[in-house]
Formats: structure tokens, C-alpha cells, sequence
């Protein structure tokens, strides 16, 4: 049997059904002509894609059940699910034992003095947490006029004022950790080390802005009236 085509088939169809037929009998192409050996159906490759589709909107570790910062827990009288510490509890690394270091007082009056050694070291990390966390409401030489205050900030007084040129140290040190007035604590965010290096630059802001032309060495009185 031979296939001529018939009027009104196309001719892309007659001759793809003439591939198949040769000699009166229909000749079948090899499977290896058509799919590659080993080449997965379709029907394996959309079940592995669905598996892993499946896998993939587990939502087990992000949708757990948990209580996030300040739900409310009604299984607790105050209903709060943040707990806090049982009384007499110590966070590990904050046992605290120096109370006139982490307080800035001792017998109920602030200290006198700072209790870390004045030294280079001190002062340049008390420059550096100063100009990040202070500065903005102090500026650079602690006159009050920093950025946020000519933002309209209530401005803060004067490191440079007599009743803060003669405040005790640990004046500064509880202002930094409680806070005082609109001045928010600082203690979360400035631990007391870098609070007590903040105290010593202050100090030193303070005298610069007082100091004669005798206590500055001689090496560095050139440099008074240098140009930068």
C-alpha cells in the first residue's frame, strides 16, 4: 500500500504519514530515535517537581508556635508573655559586685572621682562613644547646640556652665545610665566602662574650654594660632 495523499489534506501532514508508511506496512521509529536513552517521562519529572514544591512550602520552622515580644499570654494574671527575671536572678556576665562602679555612687552620693585610670587610651574611647551617642544633642565641645537640638530638641545645658564644671563624676555616670529630664538612659546602649571613659572626656572637653596658655606644653603652642 502506498499513501498519495488525498485533495484537501495538507501536504505537511501527508508526508509525515508517509514516514510512516513504506511497502504496504506501517514502519514504527526506533525509541532511542525519538527520546534519549535514560531521559525520564514526563510523568516522573512533574511528580519530582511536585514533591519538591511540596517540600518547599513547609513552613514548619518560620510558623511555629511561639509568643513574640509583648503578646499578650492570658495563662499569666498580668497576661504579659514576656516574663520577667525572678527575683534575685543574675544574667550571666552582669553580677555587677562593684556597686559604686555600676551605679556611680556610694553611700547614696555620687563619686567624686572616676574610678577607671585617666590615661590616652580612656580618653580616645571616651572621644569616640561620646561623639556617637552624645553629639547629637551636645555637639563635638558639649555647648548643647548639637544637630537634633537646631532640629527643634529642647537643648541641653552647657558641660561648660559653673554647676556642671563642678559636679562630682558620678553626676555624669547616673544622668548616662537613668537618664534625666528628656535625656532618655543610655545604659542599654553604653556599658558602664564606656560610660566612665564618656565621664573622663568630658572633663576634658570642660578644662579645654578653660585652660590658659601655660598649661598647654610648649611643644604644641605653635600649633595655637596654626592655620588647619
Amino acid at each position: 500500500m502506498k499513501w498519495t495523499g488525498s485533495p484537501g489534506v495538507p501536504a505537511g501532514f501527508a508526508r509525515a504519514a508517509r514516514d510512516r508508511w513504506s511497502g504496504g506496512g506501517l514502519r514504527v521509529r526506533p525509541r532511542s530515535a525519538r527520546v534519549p536513552a535514560g531521559t525520564p517521562g514526563l510523568p516522573v519529572i512533574a511528580i519530582v517537581g511536585l514533591l519538591l514544591l511540596a517540600a518547599g512550602c513547609r513552613q514548619d520552622m518560620h510558623d511555629q508556635p511561639k509568643y513574640q515580644p509583648f503578646e499578650r499570654n492570658k495563662f499569666f494574671a498580668d497576661q504579659r508573655a514576656s516574663r520577667p527575671l525572678v527575683p534575685g536572678v543574675v544574667a550571666r556576665g552582669h553580677l555587677d559586685e562593684d556597686r559604686a562602679f555600676f551605679t556611680g555612687a556610694a553611700a547614696d552620693a555620687p563619686l567624686t572621682t572616676n574610678p577607671l585610670p585617666l590615661s590616652r587610651e580612656v580618653l580616645v574611647r571616651g572621644q569616640e562613644r561620646f561623639n556617637i551617642y552624645c553629639s547629637p544633642c551636645h555637639d563635638r565641645v558639649g555647648s548643647g547646640e548639637g544637630m537634633i537640638v537646631q532640629r527643634g530638641f529642647k537643648q541641653p545645658p552647657s558641660f561648660h556652665i559653673d554647676r556642671l564644671r563642678s559636679a562630682p563624676d558620678g553626676y555624669f555616670f547616673q544622668v548616662m545610665t537613668t537618664g534625666f529630664a528628656t535625656m532618655p538612659s543610655y545604659a542599654p546602649q553604653v556599658a558602664a566602662r564606656d560610660r566612665w571613659a564618656i565621664v573622663a572626656y568630658i572633663r576634658a572637653l570642660q578644662y579645654s574650654q578653660h585652660a590658659l596658655l601655660g598649661d598647654v606644653p610648649e611643644s604644641e603652642r605653635a600649633k595655637l594660632g596654626a592655620t588647619p
